[in-house]
């Protein structure tokens, strides 16, 4: 079973660590490229192309120019642990044993409009390069074009690691794109959680989000291998709902709080 998350555009590298293990990023090659195209763009730029403040974008523009392909655990941590978002405030990886980080490792992918896929312990330099943004390079028009198959290809050889064919996508829509599904040697099960609003369910991003990374630590604290053992996920209220799911949808509904 393979569970594909997004990355978080809020980042943490100042707090304790809970593990000091640590492996590089396996595309390294790929983001150095994408460094060199974006070191190319002025602050004013960077706020333009990423719709984010004149502060934000000259923040990431020292990000660009400060990346360097060496990471070490004293210029870079790893991504589980750096990302901050609400996927990962449900994920508390964080409180994660060895075994937890074990498990992860095999079967937790991150994608990233900057890395392409990163395992949770590997290194990551802060940055900020959502996968949706219009950023011309040389492969094309923005990063869909740029990572190609190239992405498809890496979550194929870690299918194939693991001897499995379930890819669990709690990634978002934007995020997922960068995956070509008939390329992909997998049959693909979507959670879907939504929340009841005034008597009706729907998607409520703040709660999917979170939802998508309290599945997540479900599937890792239980190593579960099985597509069917995603239906016992009950955390935070949730409960699966059959007859509103298909074979690789599973909706998941929580009553108004």
């Amino acid at each position: 079973m393979l569970i594909l998350i997004s990355p978080a555009k809020t980042l943490d590298y100042q707090s304790d660590l809970p593990t000091d293990r640590y492996t590089q990023p396996e595309l390294l090659d790929y983001s150095q490229q994408l460094i060199a195209v974006a070191r190319k763009l002025s602050a004013p730029q960077i706020s333009s192309l990423m719709h984010i403040s004149d502060k934000l974008a000259s923040l990431n523009e020292t990000r660009f120019h400060e990346w360097q392909p060496d990471f070490t655990p004293q210029n870079a941590r790893q991504a589980i642990l750096a990302f901050k978002g609400d996927v990962y405030t449900g994920l508390q990886a964080e409180e994660f044993s060895d075994a937890d980080f074990d498990f992860a490792q095999q079967h937790l992918r991150m994608l990233s409009g900057l890395y392409g896929v990163l395992r949770p312990l590997d290194l990551m330099q802060p940055y900020r390069l959502e996968m949706g943004i219009k950023l011309e390079n040389p492969k094309g028009k923005d990063l869909y074009q740029f990572w190609g198959d190239t992405i498809t290809e890496k979550l194929n050889q870690a299918l194939a690691a693991q001897g499995d064919n379930i890819v669990v996508n709690l990634a978002s829509d934007e995020y997922y794109k960068s995956v070509k599904p008939k390329k992909l040697n997998a049959e693909i099960i979507k959670p879907v959680f939504l929340d009841e609003k005034n008597g009706k369910f729907k998607v409520i991003s703040f709660y999917a989000k979170k939802a998508r990374g309290l599945m997540s630590r479900y599937i890792i604290e239980n190593r579960l291998t099985k597509a069917e053992q995603l239906t016992g996920f009950n955390t935070d209220g949730y409960f699966f709902d059959e007859a509103a799911s298909g074979k690789h949808e599973l909706v998941f509904k929580r009553h108004e709080q």
